[in-house]
């Protein structure tokens, strides 16, 4: 299983991007966000099942990200607005072919929020 994750960037506190990750195959369980900030462990962000149900947030994003399937892509995609500096991270896309820990994961795509 390949995972393509693409769409960081530098934006303003505020504003607003799109995180695309892209699946090379269809048969998956769930696909779940990560983030790891400088200098802090890695925390989950989100996740949905590869049917597009059931999306599950972080307190810290609930509200403002939004995690959704994209089946004429192959793709989870995750919009995120109202974005702040603490938001700032490498964010990572994982997989998992069943209920349990992510065994896929893809590489990171890095995004800055300045205030």
């Amino acid at each position: 299983v390949q995972l393509q994750a693409s769409g960081g960037g530098l934006v303003q506190a505020g504003g607003s991007l799109r995180l695309s990750c892209a699946a090379s195959t269809y048969s998956l369980y769930a696909v779940g966000w990560f983030r790891q900030a400088p200098g802090k462990g890695r925390e989950f962000v989100a996740s949905i099942s590869w049917s597009g149900r059931n999306p599950y947030y972080a307190d810290s994003v609930k509200g403002r990200f939004a995690i959704s399937r994209d089946n004429t892509e192959n793709t989870i995609i995750l919009q995120m607005n109202s974005l702040t500096p603490e938001d700032t991270a490498v964010y990572y896309c994982a997989a998992n072919r069943r209920s349990g820990a992510y065994h896929y994961w893809g590489q990171g795509t890095l995004i800055t929020v300045s205030s």
